[in-house]
């Protein structure tokens, strides 16, 4: 994790003096090359009655018509301009032709008073972006907290409602740093944590979760929006369990390793092995700590054999 901040930090100086836009920093890779709209096509989902894995499961021919439909409309509202990708407030969102699954993505934008929009991660709404003043005319739906939450998480779910009102004035460019890893998504609005490790819901189907890939998309919802410097980077499975690990401070550990001090039950069952806990062959029976515990989070490591049924 040392590594990863040093390098949050490092290249988002580089790009402060004076890198030129939209050339990503060591690591990640851009997205819109500042030029044209290659590497992108274009899908609103709600229109269309589709999901990602709606629109998937299709034929390779019903696909594209599709997305031949919906990429005609977009073209007629998504414009590249000095380096900006401009939205005028309309048409199908732009979507990456590539998907994701865990990542870290900068992303800046540049709004207008009244406007809304948002970023879908894996297909799926979103982060959102609006306007938070009372002006906007959406406190009601908490606009006045600012952008950067999980808008369709349920309401008062984690993440629904960032930490922190971190927008800057319209007419200024805003900078969202957001690493999303499996369903747990945290957003950082101008430096400042506005969603700290939520689960993002899955919009298409809540009682699943959310997808494990899908693409990137910019929303446009009726006001124009000003993108740049979009940049990702997909995280390794080691960085993504040490995430999700989180840090270590208060926790004790109730296995040391080389034997079973502390446990009670069929331990004769168990030996340790290479500091592992491993149950003999044909043997089982369920082992606890001497220690009871009330409310607790516990962390381990476990390697199922074929055709294993343990808990």
């Amino acid at each position: 994790m040392f590594a990863l901040a040093c390098l949050i930090a490092s290249s988002g100086l580089v790009i402060a003096h004076g890198q030129e836009n939209n050339q990503p920093p060591e690591g990640f890779t851009a997205i819109f090359n500042g030029k044209d709209l290659t590497g992108w096509h274009a899908i609103n989902f709600h229109s269309a009655k589709l999901d990602p894995e709606k629109l998937a499961a299709l034929t390779e021919e019903e696909r594209q018509k599709i997305l031949d439909e919906h990429w005609a409309d977009a073209v007629e509202h998504w414009t590249v301009e000095d380096g900006e990708l401009v939205n005028d407030g309309h048409g199908a969102y732009l979507t990456t032709k590539e998907d994701f699954g865990d990542i870290e993505l900068w992303i800046d934008y540049k709004t207008v008073p009244k406007a809304d929009s948002g970023i879908y991660l894996r297909g799926t709404p979103q982060v959102q972006i609006w306007d938070y003043t009372k002006e906007g005319g959406k406190w009601d739906r908490n606009a006045d907290k600012g952008s950067g939450g999980l808008f369709n998480n349920a309401k008062d779910a984690p993440g629904q409602t960032p930490l922190v009102l971190a927008d800057k004035p319209f007419g200024e460019w805003n900078r969202f740093r957001i690493v999303q890893v499996g369903a747990r998504t945290s957003v950082w609005l101008n430096g400042q944590k506005v969603v700290d490790n939520a689960i993002m819901a899955n919009y298409w189907d809540r009682k699943r979760p959310l997808l494990a890939t899908g693409p990137i998309q910019l929303q446009t919802h009726g006001g124009e929006i000003r993108w740049r410097n979009i940049f990702v980077r997909s995280i390794p499975s080691d960085e993504a369990n040490q995430i999700l690990r989180g840090e270590d401070s208060g926790f004790e550990s109730v296995f040391n390793g080389e034997n079973l001090d502390g446990w009670k039950g069929p331990t004769q069952n168990y030996e340790i092995k290479d500091g592992a806990l491993v149950c003999l062959p044909g043997k089982g029976g369920t082992i606890y700590t001497e220690k009871e515990y009330g409310d607790f989070v516990a962390r381990l490591e476990f390697k199922l054999p074929e055709g294993g049924n343990n808990g």
